[in-house]
């Protein structure tokens, strides 16, 4: 995990109730780069820097800044729930199924699992999506599927806040997102290794929840993905370089966003959309609890059309 206390950034080893630190300057990032996240760990263990408690800390996202993010949709129920809640046929064309979608998201957004979350500049549908994320301990090129999941060192949760009202202007441009994904993608609490959490996958308990003000708004399990992780990492890595520390969201959890929820006929007018003083959290079997409060946003200063400026 990695954690602030007495205003010195450290990286250090979850122990229950308290935090084991290591040297300052030694970042998470780092150890995956340099391949030397075990041994640091095990420094940790038997002779930490300090020693302090959970609750004296502040937990910072275990990745502050991840050499890139790709998020994917690998739950096509998602996919379906949102094309219904918008009135659309919920028959996917034939092109999900070749290869599972993604997108590269903002590595300078991410915050950490307790931060604030203010809503992004000019939008009024606001909203949240619980996610898994992957992160990368061995970098690779061009995986196979069946061994792709060997280069993943540990998973955090990972929310992908959208501007829904912003994704209606990408999609319209059609270059992929962009300003709906920009404001902030939520990594923590912690980065939990692949053999820590391999129990709960393996028996199918690694269960997702995601609520709003406490309220539940929905529940469901990571072995449902109907693209697993070692596809999405061998389609990621054609013909392309996975490095340490990259991380790859799994796509939203089947209703884990808002949109899926919406019950009016004009979206812009769903009274559910994330407000200021809004509780958003998620949770996952061994991977913990985020919470977060949405703040206001900041104001849009507005652009001239092209149209305007040529006289049009």
């Amino acid at each position: 995990m990695t954690y602030e206390a007495s205003a010195v950034v450290r990286t250090g080893v979850l122990d229950g109730g308290s935090v084991r630190g290591l040297a300052t300057g030694t970042t998470l990032e780092y150890l995956l780069a340099t391949g030397s996240l075990e041994e640091a760990g095990a420094d940790a263990w038997r002779s930490p820097a300090e020693v302090r408690e959970l609750a004296e800390v502040r937990v910072l996202a275990p990745l502050r800044r991840p050499p890139s993010v790709r998020d994917g949709l690998c739950f096509l129920d998602h996919l379906r729930g949102c094309y219904r809640a918008l009135g659309r046929d919920t028959d996917l064309p034939e092109v999900w199924s070749r290869s599972p979608a993604f997108y590269f998201a903002n590595a300078d957004a991410i915050v950490g699992p307790y931060d604030d979350v203010p809503i992004s500049p000019g939008s009024t549908m606001f909203d949240l999506e619980l996610e898994v994320g992957a992160v990368i301990g061995r970098g690779g090129r061009d995986l196979h599927p069946d061994r792709a999941e060997e280069h993943i060192v540990g998973f955090t949760l990972y929310n992908d806040w959208t501007a829904r009202d912003h994704q209606v202007v990408d999609m319209a441009q059609g270059i992929g997102m962009a300003k709906s994904k920009d404001g902030a993608i939520t990594l923590g609490p912690t980065l939990v290794t692949a053999d820590e959490l391999e129990p709960f996958r393996r028996d199918g308990r690694l269960e997702l929840t995601a609520s709003v003000n406490g309220v539940e708004l929905t529940r469901g399990e990571l072995a449902r993905m109907d693209w697993t992780f070692g596809e999405l990492l061998a389609y990621v890595s054609r013909g392309a370089d996975l490095t340490p520390g990259a991380v790859i969201g799994s796509g939203t959890v089947p209703g884990g966003c808002l949109l899926e929820h919406v019950d009016t006929p004009d979206p812009g007018d769903f009274t559910g959309w994330l407000q200021p003083g809004d509780v958003v959290s998620l949770a996952g079997t061994g991977l913990g609890e985020t919470r977060q409060v949405v703040t206001p946003a900041a104001a849009a200063i507005p652009l001239r059309s092209v149209a305007a400026r040529s006289g049009t």
